[in-house]
């Protein structure tokens, strides 16, 4: 089929969408000289209209067409909401194996979103009138064939570092002028969420941008903008004739504001350039943090912890246990769901085999609703969170494991359950209060971020939820000289502060190293400082608070004093996964732990 041919077709076609849909498809294939699903793949494996659940319910499937690998694409009658269609796809990205293309259609125009984890999302708009160039057949040619080629090329890691250097640059100017390190830092987390939160559609019409701009040519007129808009923040309320949400969760507990200069001003505007929607906060944290905090500042451009490296902590800590009871509840559900009677072409269900159906779906759901309860009162501690790399990461894959639970269930034609777990399932302990805040912003932008990439919308009344689970205060040792209580939670996870029996009194100090060895006499006196956590776990787990922890240590604790901290657990627990010598990152140094 020729371009010209396919738009003379398409143009005044009115169909509604089911009707209309494959055939649209289908010509798309012979545009592009592919083949279409019904001949590349007669089994429906790796390339099929209606992809989904065939669920007992009835019903479509989970996207129009699939081809694995490749994309998951949507129609929607023309003239139709093409947004819908995106979040609908968004929806059930995890049921159709997260291809990396999201495609959407009105038969007018195809709108292709990439969706490659950890990139910074494109999206190619085709209209009707642009097939006669050869150029955007080549897109949807790749789409098919090799989306690769889309796989955009600038990543939420630069974007981050970008951002994580303007701010940098800004609160150390505003030290200079004597503003208190605590101030500065919590000025500047305001500010990191308002680029964040105009970006993603929280604030309106870039009203943030918007505001420095216009205070650019007089720079004292910032404070009273910012003032203004930090106040609405705080309850809600108007800025000018516009509409602010209720957001404060702490993060904006008052109208306070640090004047600011024109080259502050000239930083923001470079900054509000960046995409913020796409900032990755599983690095947000250190890098702001080292940005902050004037102790670490010659850190800013080192080496951080990448997801892949909290992952070997997380998924066996946190993911596979959870997904293992799953499994066991699923079969369960289909268990019971197989007893209900089934209508056939030749025979319908009586009265009393509809009231057995009722009765069977009504039992799976409540395996299904007493699963997601299950989820909803689990708790991930870490008691050394630093920034919060560690809680945003294990926030999203609890997250994930509801939304797979919920998609399964609605596979097997249960209801159609929504997110409800929030961010205050992660809980946090973090001495340094630069990274105590930093850790707060990093966990609500990670949970906005899920729910949009989803294709949710995120919580309102207030946007963010106070976050008093992640606390300020030393995690082993109390200020009245006893051991530090730790929250109840199911895990424990995260990287607790390295430091050797030789320096812990030179930089703790001595009344500070005594108090602590005093009050843990299990350990002996030359154990490092990270010892104290896997000590502090195994008491809990003794005493029944705690099921699992992930911990990372350098790799000296397998000898030595530090050994005797891993003896009465591998004796009276079980050590289930473990690596003896790998790569991290600590304060910016490569480490072997």
């Amino acid at each position: 089929m020729t371009p010209q041919a396919f738009i003379k077709k398409w143009h005044n076609v009115e169909l509604k969408e089911r009707t209309a849909s494959q055939s649209h498809f289908i010509d798309i294939c012979a545009l592009l000289g592919v083949d279409d699903p019904i001949t590349a793949d007669n089994k429906g494996e790796w390339f099929t209209f209606e992809k989904g659940a065939s669920k007992t319910s009835g019903g479509e499937g989970w996207a129009d067409v699939w081809r694995k690998d490749c994309f998951a694409w949507e129609y929607k009658g023309k003239r139709a909401n093409l947004d819908k269609a995106f979040d609908q796809l968004l929806q059930y990205a995890i049921a159709l194996e997260n291809p990396p293309l999201l495609i959407v259609s009105d038969m007018n125009i195809i709108r292709i979103h990439t969706n490659w984890t950890n990139t910074v999302q494109n999206v190619h708009t085709i209209h009707l009138e642009d097939l006669t160039d050869a150029a955007n057949r080549a897109i949807l040619c790749d789409a098919f064939l090799d989306p690769e080629k889309l796989k955009p090329t600038k990543t939420r890691q630069l974007v981050t570092e970008q951002a994580a250097q303007n701010f940098a640059n800004m609160a150390q100017r505003l030290r200079e002028r004597g503003h208190p390190p605590q101030e500065v830092a919590h000025f500047i987390n305001r500010l990191v969420f308002c680029m964040f939160a105009e970006d993603v559609d929280l604030l309106p019409n870039k009203m943030f941008e918007r505001m420095i701009k216009t205070a650019r040519p007089k720079p004292e007129t910032f404070a009273i903008h910012a003032k203004a808009l930090f106040g609405a923040m705080k309850k809600g309320g108007l800025v000018g004739f516009e509409t602010v949400e209720w957001f404060n969760g702490g993060l904006f507990d008052s109208d306070d504001v640090l004047p600011l200069e024109w080259e502050d001003l000239d930083d923001l505007i470079r900054a509000a350039m960046l995409d913020w929607s796409d900032i990755d906060p599983s690095i947000l944290g250190t890098l702001f943090e080292r940005g902050l905090d004037p102790a670490k500042r010659s850190q800013l451009g080192a080496h951080y912890t990448d997801r892949d490296k909290i992952m070997q902590i997380v998924n066996p800590v946190i993911v596979e246990p959870l997904l293992a009871e799953w499994a066991e509840v699923k079969a369960q559900i289909e268990a019971q769901l197989d007893k209900a009677p089934k209508a056939t072409k030749t025979k319908l269900l009586s009265t009393k085999e509809k009231t057995a159906v009722t009765r069977a779906l009504d039992r799976a759901e409540k395996l299904h609703l007493g699963f997601i309860e299950r989820l909803k009162a689990f708790r991930a501690l870490d008691p050394a969170c630093g920034s919060g790399n560690f809680l945003y990461i294990a926030l999203l894959e609890l997250k994930n494991i509801e939304h797979r639970v919920n998609l399964e269930a609605e596979a097997l034609g249960l209801p159609r359950g929504f997110p409800q777990l929030g961010p205050e399932m992660v809980l946090g302990i973090e001495l340094s209060s630069y990274a105590a805040e930093l850790a707060r912003v990093s966990v609500w932008i990670g949970e906005i971020q899920w729910m949009r990439r989803n294709g949710f919308e995120a919580a309102k009344n207030p946007i963010l939820r106070t976050l008093t689970t992640i606390e300020n205060r030393d995690a082993v040792l109390a200020p009245d000289g006893t051991r530090a209580k730790w929250p109840n939670s199911d895990v424990v996870i995260g990287n607790p502060p390295f430091l050797g029996v030789y320096k812990m009194a030179e930089e703790l100090g001595e009344e500070y190293t005594n108090s602590l060895r005093k009050v843990w006499p299990e350990l002996p006196g030359a154990a490092d400082l990270v010892t104290y956590w896997f000590a502090k776990a195994w008491s809990k787990m003794q005493s029944g608070e705690l099921q699992r922890a992930g911990l990372v240590s350098t790799n000296s604790i397998r000898g030595g004093a530090n050994r005797a901290v891993l003896k009465p657990i591998a004796e009276n627990g079980n050590i289930f996964e473990a690596w003896a010598d790998e790569a991290w990152t600590v304060d910016g140094a490569a480490v072997r732990v």
